[in-house]
């Protein structure tokens, strides 16, 4: 009898060490799947608030490369304007098909330095210059002249980085200048806006301020030659000079920045890229055929270029 309940004891009690085991394992179970759970919503919530954030900030870009990409200028388009190739023709010496796109009083003949460089400005967007382009041979700088001239006939601003002359040091005591011509969009109503619009996004960009430009220009023709520099107004024919008159006889609305030399290129190709200056497809100019060293008006030449 003894060992009976002895044996029902221990069977009792086995039972009951195998029921508790098993609640206390499904107990840790469902606490162990309860806080993963609980964890769950947590980790859920915290990568949906990343991908709101990422999503917002995405947005933000998107809106600030649309307001950058938005047109903020505009060119005159029932004017009178030359012809790219006649541009091209003058700066060869050679006769224009359109009338008055060059004039004897202005020079655009250009030489073997000054081909390069033009050529060059067609591709980056913008011209660069030594100092201020200035030939004293021809009182002028026929450079500048038919860059300009390039520009109005394709209805784009005339950019125009003038490179500093070392001094004996080695250095410059200036930066380099930068100069952005607004006359060949022929508005001249829009030329206050467009300038105040391009200086704020020079300054967002690389965090310079520009600077008021004082233009020396020191005109040499003969006496026989009369060019008429207009201020833009209307003349007394009521007649709009900016629809009528060629480039060369209306004056330039120009600002500028001072730059060092690296920092002038990467604006420059900047504000090239910003008007859309560049021509992807232009070459090196080739010398036309039958194009010959010209004379002057004073040495029995038509005094063309």
């Amino acid at each position: 009898a003894n060992n009976c309940s002895v044996a029902y004891s221990y069977t009792l009690f086995t039972r009951t060490s195998k029921q508790l085991t098993a609640r206390s394992l499904h107990r840790q179970s469902y606490t162990s799947f309860a806080s993963s759970f609980s964890q769950l919503p947590l980790s859920v919530s915290t990568r949906q608030r990343t991908l709101c954030s990422l999503a917002a900030a995405t947005e933000k870009n998107n809106d600030q490369t649309q307001q950058s990409d938005i047109k903020f200028w505009n060119a005159r388009q029932d004017c009178w304007r030359p012809d790219v190739p006649d541009v091209e023709k003058i700066s060869w010496g050679m006769p224009a098909k359109k009338k008055r796109t060059g004039s004897r009083g202005v020079p655009h003949r250009l030489n073997e330095d000054e081909r390069r460089a033009f050529d060059q400005a067609r591709r980056q967007g913008f011209l660069q210059v030594t100092g201020s382009s200035w030939r004293s041979q021809r009182g002028d700088s026929p450079l500048l002249n038919s860059y300009r001239s390039l520009m109005d006939a394709r209805g784009r601003p005339a950019i125009v980085l003038h490179k500093l002359s070392p001094n004996s040091s080695g250095g410059v005591d200036n930066g380099d200048m930068l100069v952005v011509d607004l006359s060949p969009l022929r508005l001249p109503d829009e030329f206050e806006r467009v300038e105040q619009e391009l200086k704020e996004r020079v300054l967002a960009e690389y965090n310079v301020q520009s600077q008021i430009l004082e233009l020396q220009e020191e005109i040499s023709v003969d006496e026989t030659d009369e060019i008429e520099i207009l201020d833009g107004n209307a003349n007394d024919d009521g007649d709009d000079d900016w629809e009528t008159r060629p480039i060369y006889q209306l004056s330039p609305h120009s600002f500028s920045w001072e730059l060092s030399r690296q920092q002038g290129k990467q604006v420059g190709k900047f504000l090239g890229n910003l008007f859309d200056n560049v021509e992807m497809s232009a070459t090196n100019s080739k010398k036309p055929k039958g194009v010959k060293p010209g004379k002057g008006r004073r040495h029995g030449g038509y005094g063309i270029g």
